[in-house]
């Protein structure tokens, strides 16, 4: 079989939570051969309904062979023995890059819907991404992101360039940590509190209940942590959102 016959209505297998995203977003449900379990979490994915409809893997390669998939979607390292395997099965492995910049994301859909044989479906995707960086506001507010345990974005990193499209210039911090004592005494002009497991009881959700955050002098903006975790296409609606909410 020519390899190019991998390309054309394969159907695809996901090892990844983030491979996961860019295909559920571009295939139609005949091409899902596999998705990974945690994207059919609604506490790790706002994709789980989509999820659920396909057999779920634990990120093997050797989960998703009874699915008889064409290509399969990696991120991250695979592995060269995930790689081997594959081509000895005549399954096409496809590694995607984890997104450093925007252009990474724009390339990683690109790929994805060559490999479902439609290298169309990514441009409605590529084009809500330019119309962002086009219409990046000017000036941009000091904020700071912040997560459980007072986790936040480093300066410079692609999550600060996402936030950046949406107006907002994440305020650089020592360890990439907020303190108690920063928000409370040089608090930011916006702060960016992300809901990732917000519901889950521990002690860095706790963190961000303290008396302290609640009363820093900032405007509020809620991020979907779970768009946050791949920083993948999922993010140019969730910035599309947050420039809604700074208007």
């Amino acid at each position: 079989m020519p390899a190019s016959a991998l390309l054309i209505g394969a159907s695809i297998a996901s090892l990844n939570l983030c491979t996961d995203e860019y295909l559920l977003l571009l295939a139609r449900p005949g091409e899902v051969a596999s998705v990974s379990f945690l994207s059919q979490d609604p506490l790790e994915s706002p994709l789980w309904r989509s999820a659920r409809r396909y057999p779920a893997n634990h990120g093997s390669i050797e989960d998703v062979l009874t699915r008889r998939p064409g290509v399969v979607l990696t991120m991250g390292g695979g592995g060269r023995a995930t790689r081997l395997l594959a081509r000895r099965l005549r399954i096409r492995p496809v590694e995607l890059v984890s997104p450093g910049s925007l252009q990474d994301v724009s390339s990683n859909l690109r790929t994805v819907a060559a490999a479902l044989g439609e290298p169309r479906r990514a441009l409605p995707w590529q084009e809500r991404l330019k119309r962002l960086q086009r219409t990046r506001p000017a000036a941009a507010q000091d904020a700071v992101w912040l997560s459980s345990g007072g986790q936040t974005l480093a300066a410079g990193s692609i999550g600060s360039h996402w936030l950046r499209l949406a107006g907002l210039e994440q305020r650089a911090l020592p360890g990439g940590r907020a303190s108690l004592e920063t928000l409370l005494v040089r608090p930011p002009a916006v702060l960016v509190r992300s809901r990732y497991r917000s519901a889950q009881v521990s002690s860095g959700a706790r963190w961000l209940d303290h008396p302290m955050v609640r009363k820093a002098n900032a405007r509020r903006l809620t991020a979907d942590g779970r768009a946050w975790t791949c920083m993948g296409p999922l993010m140019i609606g969730e910035i599309e959102r947050l420039r809604a909410g700074l208007r």
